[in-house]
């Protein structure tokens, strides 16, 4: 467990996390337990980026984020805005995901006009993490930061924002065609068949059990998800059943009106 030492800035987002300076000397995007959006998006947050990690998507580490209500006291935007009121956020502990690196020098994108996002060198990622979002049933659309260590340096992609899978705090799978899909069919370029998908599917299958997402969701806090272990296990169950569905999920993807697989034929 990390403690908070400073908070930096707000950052964009429904969720209204902000970022803050933490104990091991790293800087993590905080979501507060208090945020507008539910307070199991933290929970979905840990166990998805975990699992995301554990089929080897581009992710970040997380962690769990002390705040203490010295700090919440004496840093006055470190509040929640709800309309026209404005409550502090909330003392202990929080979901934090860790900035690629230091805010002071580090450029992060969250768009690429297209003769850029060709060059990503990770670009097949997304088709690995349409995997997982269906799985999931991300229901917000694919959130990405893209980063150039150095001016000569190739982009990267990191895949972030897992609060809205198992439908943010309903955790259910309303499934639908194009829920999950990242907003640029360019990414998806080089989906050529399922084959493309192929990867990712076999580590579901390999890597990802009933012991692995018991022990991935023990890490969870239970006041993230209001102490009830009952809907956590429903949804641990419901997860493990659904992989074998995912084959079918993206194949209504690419039937859809979007077209999102373009040399998919």
């Amino acid at each position: 467990m990390l403690r908070a030492l400073e908070e930096i800035r707000r950052m964009r987002g429904g969720a209204q996390a902000h970022l803050m300076r933490c104990s091991d000397g790293h800087y993590y995007v905080v979501k507060f337990q208090n945020n507008p959006q539910h307070r199991r998006v933290l929970a979905n947050e840990m166990l998805g980026t975990k699992l995301a990690a554990r089929l080897g998507l581009p992710t970040v580490p997380v962690a769990v984020v002390e705040v203490g209500e010295e700090l919440i006291r004496l840093t006055p935007d470190l509040a929640i805005e709800l309309g026209r009121a404005r409550i502090p956020c909330a003392a202990g502990l929080h979901f934090g995901s860790r900035y690629p690196g230091d805010p002071r020098r580090l450029t992060l994108h969250d768009f690429l006009p297209d003769e850029l996002l060709l060059q990503v060198e990770n670009m097949h990622d997304f088709a690995g993490m349409l995997v997982f979002d269906k799985w999931t049933c991300n229901t917000n659309g694919r959130q990405a930061l893209f980063i150039r260590e150095t001016p000569r340096a190739a982009y990267r992609t990191v895949m972030i924002d897992q609060g809205f899978c198992f439908n943010a705090g309903e955790w259910n799978f309303p499934d639908a065609p194009l829920r999950g899909l990242y907003a640029r069919n360019r990414v998806y370029l080089g989906v050529t068949g399922m084959e493309s998908f192929a990867p990712w599917l076999e580590r579901m299958e390999k890597r990802i059990g009933e012991r692995m997402l018991d022990e991935v969701s023990s890490e969870i806090p239970p006041e993230w998800y209001e102490d009830d272990h009952d809907a956590l296990y429903r949804l641990l169950e419901l997860l493990e059943r659904r992989r074998d569905r995912v084959p079918d999920l993206l194949l209504d993807a690419k039937k859809s009106y979007r077209n999102p697989f373009p040399n998919w034929t």
